[in-house]
């Protein structure tokens, strides 16, 4: 499977890493044409806002809202779960997202740079070691969205069809746990 990360801002290059180590061919996401041949998409984590200006001037943003509206599996990690909400409170002005997840999230929930932390969670069944980086959490969820992780009584990983996300920075462990579940029961056709 050829997995395209968004190389725009954030830390992709972690996440083109954890691709790899999963045995899948992952490639950075710059241009319609890379965007276009890819079968899968991870949004990293990184600054929201930015992410989405800089799609906006790559032209990126429209095509990618399409794609994921046509139901390219995607996983958003921290930004990424914010640029894949429906809705965020305590956004800039006129923040847009891709969207796709029926979910309300709150930006920088957690707190401040400063606030960031490293956690104990429990995911898909398996404990599992979580960092949260000025992280968002869901306020409210769809009835079409399954929570998959809890952290101080909010949801922290949650999936909906083919799009997967965490607050969280799995990218930034050793562990492969997420990336696994997104390619293994998110990616696979049905």
């Amino acid at each position: 499977m050829k997995v395209g990360v968004l190389a725009l801002q954030g830390d992709f290059r972690e996440h083109i890493l954890a691709t790899t180590q999963c045995g899948h061919e992952a490639i950075e996401v710059r241009r319609l044409s890379e965007l276009e041949s890819v079968d899968a998409l991870i949004l990293p984590g990184g600054e929201s806002t930015t992410i989405v200006h800089l799609a906006k001037t790559f032209e990126l943003f429209n095509p990618i809202r399409k794609r994921i509206g046509d139901g390219l599996p995607v996983y958003g990690s921290c930004a990424g779960m914010i640029l894949l909400a429906e809705r965020i409170l305590d956004g800039a002005k006129g923040q847009e997202t891709f969207g796709g997840l029926d979910i309300t999230v709150r930006r920088n929930a957690f707190g401040r740079q400063v606030d960031s932390f490293e956690s104990e969670i429990e995911f898909n069944g398996k404990k599992m070691n979580a960092v949260f980086i000025r992280a968002p959490w869901v306020e409210q969820s769809g009835p079409g969205v399954q929570v998959l992780a809890e952290a101080a009584g909010h949801a922290v990983a949650v999936r909906e069809g083919k799009i997967l996300a965490t607050s969280f920075h799995p990218e930034l462990t050793s562990n492969l746990e997420i990336h696994r579940y997104f390619f293994d029961e998110m990616c696979k056709p049905r």
